[in-house]
């Protein structure tokens, strides 16, 4: 199956603050909020989330398309997204300025504080999904530059083509109506739990009409593993326990690669939560969203210590 991949390419600024931010903040004084943490790390990574997600799927075999804008600085990162398998042919550098950049803080809970610099990203709507060569079967819209969000979902409606609507870290940008928008035309709705409830209130749709608007809706739990809902099920998803925990940034991205790996080659959707699953934990034990190294037949092997073999993804992906 052919995906087009769309959403941010950036630079991710990533730090580390040995305490608990929860400690340091005054609920009675959010209104005057100002704090500055001493971190003891700073890593300078390659993210952004349609990177984040070509770069597993990539490591899972698959070659998929990335269609973004980034700026003048992005072409050894364009390097190496070609050497490890990305098509990188619908990326447009735009003249004149950097590529987005993402800072983020995590604590000793795994709590984040992240700033997000726009730069290049806000072009994307520049980018047209009728003029991608060949059409594409299957489009995964993740947060980007809203207008482009918008404009991606109602492409694919007009063209039928299948989609994945991703808003997460865009929701707060997204008027309500654009959000329903977005939903009830999309294959599938791919969310964290604290997501669905920014969107629940900015839509007033229930779990249940929004069930109703997609084939299946995705809400990830983070160490409580993730839930598949249809209208006819919701379904546990368990998550893998790691074998140590580096951070968590691009865990997500990572959980939507491996799931996409198992829906494009026709697995159950239970058994692309499960290859979700795995993906994410491979991320969480690496620093970075795009540290982690493996290849099919390692993830496959892991695959099946932890869940088995009843899925076949040996006889059907190695």
């Amino acid at each position: 199956m052919d995906v087009v991949l769309t959403g941010s390419i950036a630079f991710d600024y990533i730090m580390r603050f040995p305490g608990r931010f929860g400690e340091h903040i005054l609920p009675d004084r959010l209104d005057s909020l100002s704090l500055s943490f001493l971190v003891d790390t700073l890593d300078k990574r390659r993210g952004g989330i349609a990177a984040n997600i070509a770069y597993s799927m990539a490591l899972l075999g698959e070659r998929p398309r990335v269609m973004a804008t980034v700026g003048e600085d992005f072409e050894p990162y364009g390097q190496f997204l070609e050497s490890i398998g990305v098509q990188t042919g619908e990326i447009k550098i735009i003249p004149g300025v950097h590529s987005a950049s993402f800072f983020v803080t995590t604590d000793e809970a795994d709590a984040q504080i992240a700033s997000f610099y726009t730069g290049a990203m806000a072009h994307a709507a520049q980018l047209k999904i009728a003029d991608l060569e060949p059409r594409p079967e299957l489009v995964f819209i993740s947060p980007n530059d809203p207008r482009a969000m918008v404009s991606y979902a109602s492409e694919c409606q007009q063209l039928e083509i299948p989609y994945f609507y991703d808003p997460s870290q865009q929701i707060l940008r997204l008027e309500g109506s654009e959000l329903e928008q977005g939903i009830t035309g999309a294959e599938a709705l791919f969310v964290n739990d604290y997501e669905l409830a920014l969107i629940l209130d900015k839509t007033s749709l229930t779990l249940g009409q929004i069930a109703e608007r997609t084939r299946f809706t995705v809400v990830t739990r983070s160490e409580l593993g993730s839930e598949l809902i249809t209208q006819e099920a919701r379904v546990q998803i368990p998550a893998v326990r790691p074998k140590g925990t580096a951070e968590p940034t691009g865990v997500g991205d990572a959980y939507r690669a491996g799931f996409l790996k198992g829906f494009i080659h026709n697995l159950p959707l239970e058994c692309c939560g499960r290859m979700g699953s795995l993906a994410a934990t491979y991320c969480l034990e690496s620093l970075g969203p795009q540290g982690q190294q493996y290849d099919l037949a390692e993830f496959v092997s892991r695959f099946e210590q932890v869940f088995g073999s009843d899925c076949g993804l040996r006889r059907r992906l190695v």
